[in-house]
């Protein structure tokens, strides 16, 4: 008898922990990398995770982090299906986690994106080489693409190399084009679509700020899927989110993402991005 009992706790427990595994499998979690501040970036991606829960008929749930390090931690943990980060992070999730690239981003009707830096109007900073002995912003830390290690592969094509300048980080992109705006630095680097993004201090201002420098451009931001997601899933994601283009109210979700598009990408894009991270960083992806 005891022996039959045991049996019957053990196959109640396994039917639960099945049970809890294929709830698991029904909620799909976007990760959603802090371009802004997290709270913004929930606020702006909400509604993209309501459209593709209606789509897939999964429960979509959005998440983010206060800063790019504590945000690659949580990729690192596979803690997401689905996520948009830069392409510094995709090309090492490709390489370290099996990450599959399926979409990037469509901003101001561009795919591309470019550093740019920037100095206050009334600077007499016209060129690169003046930024010797300058103090520069980088937002996001040393894990952002665009406004740190694209940002300092102009700096290397005009002259300057490591000590050159002072470097100091603000915690996002933003907050740097922020500061720099108040008056916290002489430049700062920023990727050259946040230099028109509205509902900022300088968006108020518009002729506040100079770009002086602009490098080549590479392919957008990226949306990528856990290698752990089946294909047929992926392409079901895909397909949900390139049905925004096409549909009203789809163009009413991308515009409060501030996207104008969601573009078809290949991993192929990136490898422009994986000869810039080896030129800055010496990382090979």
């Amino acid at each position: 008898m005891r022996t039959l009992r045991t049996f019957i706790s053990a196959l109640l427990l396994t039917c639960s922990l099945l049970g809890t595994v294929a709830a698991d499998t029904t909620t799909l979690r976007i990760g959603i990398f802090p371009r802004q501040t997290q709270d913004k970036m929930l606020s702006h991606f909400q509604p993209l995770a309501e459209w593709l829960s209606r789509r897939l008929g999964h429960e979509v749930v959005l998440e983010s982090a206060p800063d790019f390090a504590a945000f690659w931690e949580r990729v690192k943990a596979e803690r997401y299906a689905l996520v948009h980060y830069n392409q510094y992070h995709y090309i090492r999730a490709h390489r370290e986690l099996g990450h599959r690239v399926i979409l990037k981003n469509e901003e101001l009707g561009r795919s591309q994106i470019r550093a740019a830096f920037l100095v206050p109007a009334y600077s007499h900073i016209r060129h690169i080489a003046q930024l010797r002995g300058m103090k520069i912003l980088f937002g996001g830390g040393r894990g952002a693409m665009v406004n740190y290690i694209l940002a300092r592969d102009l700096l290397r094509t005009g002259g300057l190399r490591d000590g050159d300048y002072l470097m100091s980080f603000a915690r996002t992109p933003v907050d740097a084009i922020n500061a720099l705006y108040y008056g916290q630095a002489d430049a700062a680097g920023a990727g050259d679509t946040l230099i028109r993004l509205q509902h900022t201090p300088w968006s108020d201002t518009p002729n506040a700020l100079r770009v002086i420098a602009l490098s080549t451009p590479i392919a957008q931001l990226p949306w990528a899927v856990a290698a752990w997601v089946p294909d047929t899933l992926a392409d079901r994601i895909r397909d949900a989110l390139l049905a925004l283009n096409d549909d009203p109210a789809g163009r009413s979700v991308l515009g409060q993402a501030h996207l104008t598009g969601l573009r078809p990408a290949n991993d192929a894009e990136y490898d422009s991005v994986r000869q810039i991270v080896a030129r800055v960083l010496d990382e090979h992806y």
